[in-house]
């Protein structure tokens, strides 16, 4: 989900103990973020693009407005949006600056938002360090509009698509939206040679780390009512890639890794100390061989569409729900299990096994996986029944 994402990003903390654990609720003004502790170690902090941190459903209402300093979760430079996609579209729209000002832009969004940062990268020198955060928003789809919005001439140029296994013989939109979602894509990929090529022309590329990745995925339609909400691979598998210091000679890390573990990773490679509190691991000692035994399982927190949790395995994906309001409940005492995939020999995740009987085993396994995992991220270790004990 956008906004828990952002803010386990923001904090290295889980959606369930900010409280930020849907959209439209605001990280708490005393929250220390990335922005907070490089700062405190001489960063220049910059934030640009989508920040969805700010508004709150019942007050504080950013959406449209200019963000409040005390709100911008510690960064000085500031050249964003709470709600990007309500400020703007796939073309043209306005951001507010770091004295309050609205600052208009016309042309595609994720062009404009990464000129911003570029005029941000073209302002730095080697004297001191800084930390930008460019969030764009897509490859989201345009809210209002209900359509992803690609370039201009992307239904053409991505017409020929070869669908997803996940995507192949199921309903939802994909089939008139995926041309556009693809071109959104190529823009993305386009605008991250342009933030490389204004560091290389700045004599900053040696020293400096670039991690690319999202918040969340899209299944468009197939799994609910809407892009994201689910436990599916679609929705919460995302890009990550990094380069730089650690991160260089062109390895492809099998280990399962989590947003939760960037947080850490950029203090780490910052040469600052990680707070006690900070969840996840280093990827850092991932790649430089200091972690033997790296993690088998990813914990996944779900709300809005649902109060679920889930765990990702190598071979297994399996989740659990309590079937109330996850816009307003956002912990259980009881769920119920509701998907159990296995990614061995069903990856793109056709096939339910969480009612098969000869799998019983199994899910009593990983059901104890995730009591374990629910109580390393602060929660209680709920009672798990069966499917078919759910109340319809």
């Amino acid at each position: 989900m956008c906004g828990p994402a952002r803010a386990c990003l923001q904090t290295g903390k889980y959606a369930t103990e900010t409280g930020c654990c849907v959209n439209a609720v605001s990280l708490p003004v005393g929250e220390k973020t990335l922005a907070h502790y490089l700062k405190e170690a001489g960063y220049a902090t910059a934030y640009v693009g989508k920040w969805h941190l700010a508004s709150d459903r019942e007050e504080n209402h950013y959406e449209v407005t200019n963000v409040p300093a005390e709100r911008r979760g510690g960064y000085d430079y500031w050249m964003a949006a709470d709600v990007l996609e309500f400020t703007s579209h796939g073309y043209d729209g306005y951001v507010f600056n770091t004295a309050g000002e609205r600052v208009d832009f016309k042309g595609y969004r994720a062009d404009c938002i990464t000129d911003f940062a570029l005029d941000y990268i073209r302002g730095q020198t080697a004297e001191q360090p800084f930390f930008l955060f460019l969030s764009h928003i897509e490859p989201h789809h345009q809210n209002d509009h209900e359509h992803f919005e690609g370039p201009r001439g992307s239904k053409e140029k991505f017409k020929d698509f070869v669908p997803p296994a996940d995507l192949k013989g199921m309903e939802g939109n994909w089939r008139e939206e995926y041309p556009d979602y693809l071109g959104c894509c190529n823009r993305l990929d386009e605008n991250l040679g342009r933030v490389r090529e204004a560091l290389r022309r700045q004599g900053l590329e040696d020293n400096t780390i670039v991690f690319y990745l999202s918040d969340h995925g899209s299944h468009f339609k197939t799994r609910n009512w809407e892009y994201k909400r689910s436990c599916h691979d679609a929705s919460v598998r995302i890009p990550l890639v990094a380069y730089g210091g650690p991160f260089t000679g062109g390895h492809v890390v099998r280990e399962m890794t989590g947003l939760i573990d960037l947080p850490r990773t950029i203090l780490e490679c910052a040469g600052v100390e990680v707070p006690a509190h900070m969840r996840g691991v280093s990827l850092k000692e991932l790649v430089e061989g200091k972690t033997p035994c790296f993690r088998d399982t990813i914990f996944i927190q779900i709300s809005e569409s649902q109060v679920g949790r889930c765990i990702r395995t190598p071979r297994w994906k399996y989740s659990v729900q309590t079937g109330a309001d996850g816009w307003t409940v956002f912990s259980g005492d009881v769920y119920y299990e509701d998907c159990l995939y296995d990614l061995e020999a069903d990856p793109a995740e056709h096939n339910n096994l969480a009612e098969d009987p000869s799998l019983a085993p199994v899910r009593a396994m990983l059901a104890a996986r995730l009591q374990w995992e629910m109580l390393q991220a602060g929660e209680a270790s709920p009672t798990i029944l069966p499917r078919a004990a759910r109340p319809r």
